[in-house]
């Protein structure tokens, strides 16, 4: 009898090849013949260069710098797919863009959830990624998703190349990490802290209208009297506003190798600062991990500059040649996990193994 699987097929987008080659190269098998360019116009322009049809085919696509140029690139690759008749569409994306708006601020939108429906309505049937910024994105999507950790990575780096890591406090940068902090914590069997009164912009306080009354109604250009039963909007309680405590740090860091942990590092900025608030208050060394690593703006210039002894990120992110070459960034390879998500979900194997034993978020 032969192979009941179906043909298997990975094809890569532009946002990140360098990843894609590297989890073909696990994987056995080589990279799918695309062709995926930007018009002079700026229009994107997918060409399937081989058929697809009755085969399993797995789109690589990360976010990066040109996250709206990487989305509709995704957007457009997987429905060249789908009108090509490809059995099944996984959407293989190590950083979800857009995935840090995923709750309403506001008069803001949930961003996320737009992501999620395009791609679920472009055709994509299963979503593998990589720590989303927060779990509950899974509901966005009406397909399935696998959503695995980089923390085996990372926690053997701490292991291999942190000196006397025994001797270090994993750091919260903010008090909604904790948890995922105190789970790095408690592998390693060191002590963990939290740094209270994140770095981050007040709320805004201008009047915007929500506590204005109701507006009187016009009729042919004069001011009529309401005919509401409560004309006069309702007495309500004075709204305490949100003052932000000045920094300060719950746990101690005297002595110690301190790793401050989160789940994407963008603006460099705020981490530098918080080095530097950890430096004086007795740290030997202060790292600073995230699986995601955007490294916005003059991120190179800054983590030079800072008090920051190293920079830990993985590469879910494609990252210029001049973070790559700065000797106080290190990447670490995630290509292995990717690689064998898809060997099981071809074969139809459990993806258990891949959830054992992992950190929290």
């Amino acid at each position: 009898m032969g192979d009941p699987r179906p043909p298997m097929v990975i094809f890569t987008g532009q946002s990140h090849p360098t990843l894609a080659a590297d989890i073909c190269s696990h994987v056995g098998i080589r990279l799918g013949d695309i062709l995926v360019r930007n018009t002079s116009s700026t229009e994107t322009e997918v060409k399937l260069q081989e058929s697809i049809r009755g085969k399993e085919v797995y789109i690589i696509q990360s976010g990066s710098k040109r996250v709206n140029n990487d989305v509709f690139e995704m957007l457009t690759m997987v429905y060249a797919c789908r009108t090509s008749c490809a059995r099944k569409i996984v959407a293989v994306i190590p950083y979800l863009p857009y995935s840090q708006q995923c709750r309403m601020r506001r008069r803001a939108c949930i961003t996320a959830k737009l992501i999620a429906k395009m791609m679920c309505n472009s055709g994509v049937n299963h979503l593998i990624t990589m720590d989303l910024h927060q779990r509950e994105i899974h509901g966005f999507f009406d397909c399935s998703v696998d959503n695995l950790r980089s923390s085996p990575f990372l926690l053997q780096y701490i292991l291999d190349n942190i000196p006397n890591y025994r001797d270090s406090v994993i750091v919260a940068r903010h008090p909604s990490a904790t948890r995922r902090v105190s789970s790095y914590a408690e592998r390693l069997r060191v002590n963990f802290a939290v740094i209270h009164g994140e770095l981050k912009e007040e709320e805004e306080q201008e009047l915007d209208g929500r506590t204005s009354p109701p507006p009187t109604p016009m009729a042919r250009g004069a001011l009529i009297q309401q005919s509401f039963v409560c004309s006069y909007p309702t007495h309500l309680p004075n709204i305490q506003h949100k003052i932000k405590p000045s920094l300060s740090l719950v746990g101690s860091v005297q002595d110690k190798i301190a790793i401050i942990m989160d789940d994407i590092i963008d603006d460099v900025e705020p981490w530098s600062l918080l080095a530097a608030f950890l430096k004086d208050r007795g740290a030997k060394k202060v790292y600073a991990m995230a699986p995601h690593g955007i490294l916005s703006g003059n991120a190179a210039e800054h983590i030079a500059k800072s008090c920051l002894d190293m920079v830990i990120v993985t590469n879910t992110v494609p990252l210029s040649e001049e973070l790559i070459s700065n000797p106080k960034i290190s990447v670490v390879d995630v290509s292995k996990m990717f690689a064998e998500a898809i060997r099981r979900i071809h074969n139809g194997e459990s993806m258990s193994k891949l959830f054992t034993n992992i950190t929290q978020d």
